[in-house]
């Protein structure tokens, strides 16, 4: 299991590396070049040739690209063109609200798409698994912006029932620990900014879980179809084992695979999904912080923000790859 670690961060790490290079080559083909950005229209060629001097962009280009990796090894981002701060205190910054709110969509996605794709694998044919896989076909189908703005109209502007926007009530005072507002709530007992972090939470939560969750329903289905067609199932079932020994042990844990696989890859493309989720709620993530540097074309904003996520698939996609083994010995075998 060490070796076969080692073997997937080194192919990771050239992924990283050929990701790095593109991110290089599309920053020097912006047009006119990264000097247009930062100087005014009516710059003379003496100041435009003078900031590519300090910018080292007069350098031969592997020199270039040699002081660009080494920047992101320190994670030196540069400053963001529309703030002034550096882009890494505004990722640090703004990292903790989007990660608390990917994982509450996530939570919200697996926690039901699991066994509602299990329950309309077992009823199959029947009205309720036509009307888990209708509502996952509309799930899929609807922009999460647009199911984001209905909720906060419906469930907090008309009905009251939840806040609009932020992460807090504006004025709450709360000691600060991870960033994670309900995390830091439970760990200092504030338990009344903890409850008042998860209301802020549950509307866009619930948005940015749409997708996800049909996706879930869906795969999970298939891949419980799948697994109980097979030999092994029907041996269990023929020795006379109980129904919850062959759903747990020889039905749910292999079909698990796909779903691990699936879960991974969904869990890297909710901080897309927050870009639009964000700005509806006005959450202060970094998806409100990407659709800003988007809108004022802030381009070294945007590399720091496809470097950190790309971390993010990177590392998910290893622990995917980990959980493989844990679930089937099989897999264990062939590593």
């Amino acid at each position: 299991m060490l070796r076969y670690t080692v073997k997937r961060l080194l192919q990771l790490s050239v992924a990283l590396l050929g990701l790095s290079l593109l991110l290089f080559a599309w920053f020097k083909a912006l047009p006119g070049g990264p000097e247009n950005r930062l100087l005014p229209e009516n710059a003379t060629d003496q100041q435009r040739e003078a900031l590519r001097a300090a910018l080292g962009l007069d350098e031969p280009v592997w020199t270039q690209y040699g002081e660009f990796l080494s920047r992101i090894v320190r994670l030196d981002f540069g400053s963001s063109l529309s703030s002034g701060r550096p882009i890494a205190t505004e990722l640090a910054d703004r990292l903790p609200a989007t990660v608390e709110l990917s994982l509450a969509a996530m939570l919200i996605a697996v926690g039901l798409g699991i066994p509602l794709g299990y329950l309309a694998a077992k009823r199959r044919g029947t009205w309720v698994d036509f009307s888990t896989v209708s509502g996952s076909l509309l799930g899929t189908c609807i922009p999460i912006f647009f199911l984001a703005a209905m909720l906060k109209v419906v469930f907090a502007q008309e009905l009251g029932w939840l806040p609009t926007t932020f992460r807090l009530t504006a004025g709450a005072d709360f000691t600060e620990v991870t960033g994670l507002r309900v995390l830091d709530g439970l760990i200092t007992g504030e338990l009344d900014i903890a409850w008042d972090a998860i209301k802020h939470l549950i509307l866009p939560a619930i948005a940015l879980a749409s997708i996800p969750l049909a996706v879930i329903v869906r795969i999970t289905r298939a891949s419980v179809l799948d697994v109980v067609g097979e030999d092994y199932v029907r041996t269990a079932d023929a020795k006379g084992l109980k129904p919850s020994t062959i759903r747990g042990r020889h039905v749910m844990r292999n079909a698990m695979l796909p779903i691990a696989t699936i879960i991974g890859l969904l869990l890297g493309s909710l901080f897309a999904g927050a870009v639009l989720t964000e700005s509806v709620f006005a959450f202060g993530g970094i998806g409100s912080f990407v659709y800003q540097a988007t809108t004022e074309r802030d381009y070294p904003a945007l590399m720091g923000f496809i470097l950190v996520i790309a971390v993010f698939y990177v590392v998910i996609n290893l622990l995917v790859d980990l959980s493989y083994g844990l679930l089937d010995p099989r897999v264990r075998v062939r590593k």
